[in-house]
């Protein structure tokens, strides 16, 4: 086991300085490397690590500087925390390199970049992490375990949505469109499921004795874009009159090889406060973790909802059981920021697999552009690829 985990970390903006604080809490790590396309994010985020840990990393910045640091032989470890659009080709160059990648969500865009990701992670040996957060959550984790010790029977359907008014991050104060904006004036689809599906490919067992095999996806009409850009422009700004393509809400339906299905919400366009759902439906019982109900069959009153949360301790998963105090200092997102970096530095320190590996990233990420070509088709059915090659037969489910 290696003494030290030594990390290079490529996009600085709000998450990846995130991430840089979390790292910051772990002992042997190292940041040896930090890169951005703005020399002075890279010089703040210097600043902030040497503060931190008393090593200030060596610093990269401009559009081909993340080529230099992939190339270092001297780092265990790429985090990626870039606009969306760049994350597969990072990860690409940085698993060619040797690397272990830990890369933010969604992995990829397109159904090409899924294949590379699997291709080259399968050539190299090397471990893609998309560092899905939200499987980490405590009562994610407290779900996952009951599913596994068979409290709701046996599972039939799950409910999931990122739901949450994010308007806000599509517009720029001069005017203009951010990056973020610009995908959802281009595309229609669900541009975000990996917060939602994540959680449930885990209790599901996709890609380990289940996986996806088609989905169906819709949108409704596009007005929320329109209606804000007015509110922050004026009604004769050129974003409040132009046309976007994202639909304000987004419903993908899935179906598992086992008979399961999935529904999917993607809806950030629409005036609402956030309210993931995460609903799980088996043959003897049902919970709901977004309403903090739950309801078990010959245990709850007849007909009746208990509260989600009750249960929380009695299957406290063993992660939360181990880290919560750790966990709970270090914040982010109620403490799974925390957990899902232990799991990963955890992985790289002992060259192992990681937790949530490179058929899983590709799986969930694929939702964004099989939704897409749904959607352009009218709610066709789409077939869901089997990226394992067969392996979800013998794959182990999630240890608990």
């Amino acid at each position: 086991m290696a003494e030290w985990v030594r990390i290079g970390l490529i996009g600085l903006r709000s998450r990846g300085m995130s991430l840089l604080n979390l790292l910051a809490r772990f002992e042997g790590v190292r940041i040896l490397a930090v890169c951005d396309l703005d020399e002075e994010a890279v010089t703040c985020a210097q600043d902030v690590a040497q503060q931190s840990t008393g090593v200030r990393p060596d610093a990269y910045a401009g559009a081909d500087a993340w080529l230099h640091l992939c190339d270092r032989d001297d780092l265990d470890a790429v985090i990626i925390a870039t606009p969306w659009e760049s994350h597969a080709r990072i990860a690409l160059v940085a698993m060619k390199a040797g690397k272990y990648v830990g890369v933010e969500v969604p992995a990829c865009l397109t159904m090409e970049e899924c294949y590379a990701l699997v291709e080259t992670s399968e050539k190299t040996g090397m471990p893609c992490m998309m560092l899905e957060n939200v499987n980490y959550l405590r009562s994610n984790l407290a779900v996952l375990r009951m599913v596994r010790e068979g409290i709701f029977g046996e599972l039939l359907h799950a409910q999931a949505g990122y739901q949450h008014d994010c308007r806000f991050l599509a517009f720029r104060d001069d005017g203009h469109l951010t990056w973020r904006g610009e995908r959802l004036a281009r595309w229609n689809g669900n541009q975000y499921p990996t917060h939602s599906v994540g959680p449930i490919a885990w209790w599901m067992n996709i890609n380990r004795g289940d996986r996806f095999v088609r989905l169906v996806s819709m949108s409704t009409k596009s007005r929320g874009m329109n209606e804000y850009a007015q509110g922050k422009f004026g009604s004769d700004h050129p974003l409040a009159k132009r046309k976007y393509a994202q639909g304000d809400i987004n419903t993908t339906i899935l179906e598992t090889a086992m008979g399961l299905t999935v529904t999917l919400y993607f809806d950030i366009c629409s005036p609402r406060p956030y309210d993931p759902i995460y609903r799980l439906q088996g043959t003897k019982g049902i919970c709901e973790i977004g309403a903090d109900r739950i309801h078990i069959e010959g245990v709850s009153p007849a007909d009746k909802w208990e509260r989600f949360a009750s249960y929380l301790e009695r299957y406290d998963h063993p992660l939360w059981k181990a880290l919560e105090r750790e966990a709970v200092a270090a914040g982010g997102h109620s403490g799974c920021d925390y957990i899902l970096m232990h799991e990963f530095v955890k992985a790289v320190r002992s060259r192992a697999p990681t937790p949530q590996d490179v058929y899983d990233a590709v799986t969930w990420s694929a939702i964004v552009p099989l939704s897409i070509e749904s959607v352009k088709r009218h709610g066709t059915v789409v077939e869901f690829p089997d990226f394992t090659g067969g392996k979800w037969k013998r794959n182990l489910p999630i240890e608990v």
